[in-house]
């Protein structure tokens, strides 16, 4: 094995595990303080990206639909929440069962329209081709995905360690009744914090739609690698959401590489253990 594949795989697990972080984030960060398994999650981020995808078909425009998608997906959890999850809050059967039947309407929907054909966006021309780091070549688009996940992470942790509204929410993280009891509009911030969720959800499609490919089944198969994400690192704590995505990315990047009839088992068999050893995770609370 040499230092070039190694470090070929090793860019490679860094690159999917940026990713995995923009959708895992608002992932840990829906359930954390909404106690929602969004199952619908997957949906999002495969909408997402065919949103994005048909505006830089429309346009030519790359950034366009690295603004579109998000944008849709910001309207799309709004909705979701206020009109569909609101009803049923605190109720986790319901809860999950919606979500699921969103996930499966807006799967037939993208099919109806896209069509059952793997689709790629076209990063713009200067994020094409192979980029020289010295020690090996690489793609200059997953070096722009992994800067764009730490220019993300980086502002994610401002906002929720520096900022009033993420004091909020880490307090609604861990007691959501003494947040509405001081007189905080707590439903002004869940609906805040899913339509977040949603807007990752949605960038991280435009991101995966340059970086592997959109096609029905995507949104069920990224869904389970952001559930390996947050159940490793942690339900509701963005440090474990960083942490899960650099160990999922590393396990299948190298389980591909070194043994591909088995990158399944060692991607998940990580999560069984550490769902026996700490159940709530690597950093998750109790």
């Amino acid at each position: 094995m040499s230092l070039d594949f190694i470090a070929v795989q090793l860019l490679n697990g860094l690159s999917f595990a940026a990713l995995l972080f923009f959708l895992a984030s608002g992932f840990t960060l829906i359930f954390g303080l909404m106690r929602i398994v969004n199952l619908a999650h997957g949906a999002f981020y495969l909408v997402g990206g065919y949103v994005a995808l048909t505006t830089v078909a429309a346009t030519g425009n790359f950034w366009l639909g690295l603004l579109a998608g998000p944008l849709a997906m910001a309207v799309t959890g709004l909705v979701t929440e206020r009109v569909l999850l609101r009803p049923i809050r605190g109720r986790e059967l319901p809860e999950v069962l919606l979500t699921v039947g969103i996930a499966f309407v807006f799967a037939d929907m993208a099919l109806e329209f896209w069509g059952g054909d793997p689709r790629t966006i076209q990063p713009p021309e200067f994020l094409r081709g192979g980029m020289d780091l010295g020690f090996v070549t690489y793609p200059r688009y997953r070096v722009f995905v992994m800067l764009g996940a730490l220019l993300v992470g980086a502002a994610l942790f401002l906002l929720h360690s520096r900022t009033r509204y993420g004091a909020i929410v880490r307090a609604g993280v861990d007691d959501r009744e003494m947040i509405g009891a001081l007189g905080i509009d707590i439903d002004r911030v869940f609906a805040g914090i899913f339509v977040f969720g949603s807007v990752l959800a949605g960038l991280a499609g435009v991101i995966g739609g340059g970086l592997l490919s959109l096609l029905p089944g995507a949104d069920t198969e990224i869904l389970l690698y952001s559930l390996a994400v947050v159940i490793i690192g942690g339900l509701g704590s963005l440090p474990g959401a960083v942490i899960g995505s650099l160990i999922v990315g590393l396990a299948d990047a190298f389980g591909r590489a070194l043994a591909p009839e088995l990158s399944y088992f060692t991607l998940f068999a990580p999560m069984a253990l550490i769902l026996v050893l700490r159940p709530r995770g690597l950093l998750g609370s109790k």
